[in-house]
């Protein structure tokens, strides 16, 4: 088998690795410090938080299903994933003037829709400029470029919260404010480059030539992922959850911001080795072995009982981010024909987006439920997603061939 090479690949994908970097120093300047904004400034309750959560990934998610499917019949990827960021973009300086829990889903909403009109396009762009030698590690190094921008706005907004916060407990409204004006740069620049650099490489077809994917035509091997990656998805709630439950076991702001910086450098560091990896020894290894490691990892967050515990378990939780993100992206490429990609990303992001509505509201009432009727605590989110993670691992090693 011929080694993948960063040499051969086609610019698009350097393209749209830099505006996922971009993109993702401005959302994680923020995106951490939204359930911390909630629960301090706001005194919004677990249920809600996840029910904020879950609702604008779900909604969103339907948008993704007919932004794929539009992109295979105009062959357009690259405008509907520049529209995408620049929804994103045009929704995020509003943040500034929350001052509820219904501000703050409004404009989730919005970005979440600005998402998903962006990510089936853009990953059909990057599906389309591989061949399946390199595919793997064209979406790890994508992931690789979306994480180290992840890395780079956590250490910005720690920066921020480091000069800014008084109280080292509690995240203060006046910290998240600068923290949300800050966070517009870096998008604008995303979708300036983008705009700017990408090239479609797909070529449209009239509506009477051009079959869209139905679920009936799927490929009976995706089917069977996709169904078993619901299953692994309703216990997957928000990572929302692990940045509260930190700072239930004790982690100050400015600790949680070091402990998301751990995160993401491993995420980071190992995205695209192990996207590469799974060009070699195939993908379904590297995702259930992901998926193992998000159980372990979630047992030990509902075991813990100090903050040092939460912060060692999240840097071993950027291995299972580092080991699935991409390759599962990567095997919907494989199991699907060029054309109808748009709309198996789609389908796929959709499935995930449309289960993070239970998954987080389940989660929330988990959480909310200790000392009720239902004798549930922080801990209950976390062995719920240990067991059905474990499930799904099982399933996809027996089922998918």
């Amino acid at each position: 088998m011929e080694k993948p090479s960063a040499r051969r690949l086609h610019p698009n994908v350097w393209i749209v690795t830099a505006t996922s970097f971009l993109t993702d120093i401005s959302s994680e300047m923020i995106v951490y410090l939204i359930p911390l904004f909630l629960a301090n400034a706001l005194g919004v309750r677990m249920a809600f938080i996840g029910l904020i959560d879950g609702a604008a990934e779900t909604t969103a998610s339907l948008v993704k299903i007919y932004s794929g499917a539009l992109s295979d019949k105009l062959g357009k990827r690259k405008w509907l994933a520049v529209a995408g960021y620049a929804i994103s973009t045009v929704a995020k300086p509003f943040l500034f003037f929350a001052n509820t829990w219904g501000w703050v889903l409004g404009i989730r909403f919005a970005d979440r829709v600005g998402k998903g009109v962006r990510t089936a396009p853009r990953d059909a762009l990057v599906a389309a400029s591989t061949d399946e030698i390199n595919r793997g590690f064209a979406f790890g190094l994508h992931r690789a470029g979306d994480t180290a921008g992840a890395f780079l706005g956590i250490c910005v907004a720690a920066l921020i919260v480091w000069l800014t916060q008084t109280n080292e407990s509690l995240l203060s409204v006046n910290t998240f404010r600068i923290a949300v004006l800050a966070s517009v740069i870096p998008a604008v620049l995303a979708v300036i480059v983008l705009a700017a650099g990408a090239t479609d490489l797909t070529k449209s077809e009239s509506g009477a030539e051009k079959k869209l994917l139905s679920f009936k035509d799927l490929n009976p091997r995706f089917k069977i992922f996709l169904l078993i990656t619901i299953l692994f998805t309703l216990g997957n709630s928000s990572d929302s959850f692990i940045i509260l439950r930190a700072q239930e076991r004790g982690l100050t702001v400015l600790h949680t911001m070091f402990m998301l910086m751990t995160f993401t450098a491993i995420y980071a560091l190992l995205s695209s080795p192990l996207g590469s990896l799974s060009d070699k020894v195939g993908r379904k290894k590297l995702i259930v072995g992901g998926w193992l490691a998000y159980a372990v990892v979630y047992l030990g967050f509902a075991l813990a009982n100090a903050g040092w515990q939460i912060w060692m378990l999240f840097g071993v939780y950027g291995i299972y981010y580092a080991a699935t993100e991409g390759v599962t992206k990567a095997l919907v490429a494989d199991l699907v024909p060029e054309a109808q990609r748009g709309a198996a990303y789609g389908l796929f992001n959709a499935a995930i987006g449309v289960t993070a509505l239970p998954a987080s509201f389940l989660a929330g009432l988990f959480w909310q439920g200790a000392g009720t009727w239902t004798g549930f605590g922080p801990s209950a989110p976390f062995f719920f997603g240990a067991a059905l993670a474990l499930c799904a691992s099982l399933l996809l090693w027996l089922r998918v061939k």
